[in-house]
């Protein structure tokens, strides 16, 4: 499947980047400054490791609901888990105004399910249970540990950037001009490191919509899941959508794109339905989708596809189900 190997070459690369950095910076400043600045990231991405899952649940402002409350919700998310043959995810409500979902945790067994109080009301069952099968996709997937990991990498180039432009060459007689150099140089790979760890994060949302319907939805479900999160995002105030602006990563679709995604969506509700159908989806399989260089900027920055090519994506999969 190219969408793995895409994710097997950007591994490599990454840490193919950082091999380098270790390489060439170890033998200008010395081993020993370059183990700081290693165990310096470790420690952050321990302590992000550790509280990370407490800090999102306080943020989403997540309450936690037994089977008697949320019975419907809990019996989708224990199907999927099972069909994903990992444990059932601890099923919980995020008190915020936003229509969406995200998953969250250490790692399989401390894997976390959330919807949304506008999710609940904004779809039917069938679209709910595919971003469910979603979400229960990440967590199979590991996911949060797999961009924890590459985004040790930009750190570490950060700190080296810091230690190289301010007094590095001089301490370890190097020149002034060589260290501020290096320090350059690892800004820049910095900056590219940053942006390959956004562009997995894009490749896990498509991997994570495959696995969707490899999990029983039907693409067309997910589609219009997808479209309803749009608009629904869009008519969000401004104010309520800079509050989540930090964790936008853990939800199903970018809400701070929602405005410039309305205009791409709307060609392909030919019928004004509210809805995307099987024959709709079909035909967007044929045509070609034509983003702006506007919008492929923006999605260069962005940890989720652009909207358009997602739904694309998943007029491919149609003939898995339909």
């Amino acid at each position: 499947m190219w969408i793995q190997a895409r994710m097997y070459l950007l591994v490599a690369l990454m840490f193919a980047i950082i091999y380098g950095i270790i390489v060439a910076f170890s033998s200008y400043m010395g081993v020993g400054s370059f183990l700081v600045y290693g165990i310096l990231a470790g420690f952050m991405m321990l302590i992000q490791y550790l509280i990370g899952p407490s800090i999102v649940g306080w943020s989403m402002k997540v309450k936690w609901v037994s089977e008697a409350d949320y019975p419907d919700l809990h019996r989708m998310v224990g199907k999927l888990a099972q069909a994903a043959r990992i444990k059932k995810p601890r099923v919980g409500i995020a008190q915020i105004p936003l229509p969406n979902a995200f998953a969250y945790g250490r790692t399989q067994g401390d894997a976390r399910v959330c919807v949304t109080d506008g999710l609940l009301n904004l779809l039917n069952p069938d679209e709910l249970r595919a971003v469910l099968a979603h979400e229960i996709a990440h967590v199979k997937h590991r996911d949060m540990a797999i961009i924890t990991v590459l985004s040790v990498i930009p750190m570490v180039l950060w700190f080296i950037a810091l230690g190289t432009m301010f007094g590095g060459g001089r301490r370890h007689g190097g020149g002034a001009g060589s260290a501020a150099l290096i320090g350059l140089g690892a800004f820049l790979l910095y900056f590219i490191t940053n942006l390959l760890v956004l562009y997995a994060s894009r490749i896990r949302e498509y991997y994570a919509d495959l696995d969707a319907v490899r999990l029983g939805s039907r693409p067309r479900f997910l589609a219009t899941a997808l479209y309803k999160l749009v608009y629904g995002n869009a008519q969000i105030p401004k104010e309520s959508l800079k509050k989540v602006e930090g964790l936008k990563a853990f939800f199903v679709n970018d809400p701070s794109r929602a405005w410039n995604e309305v205009r791409e969506l709307s060609q392909l509700d030919q019928d004004m339905s509210g809805t995307i159908e099987y024959e709709e989806l079909l035909s967007l399989r044929s045509r070609e989708v034509r983003v702006g260089t506007r919008d492929h900027l923006l999605e260069v920055f962005s940890t989720h596809p652009n909207m358009l090519k997602r739904i694309k994506h998943l007029s491919t999969l149609i003939d898995r189900l339909g």
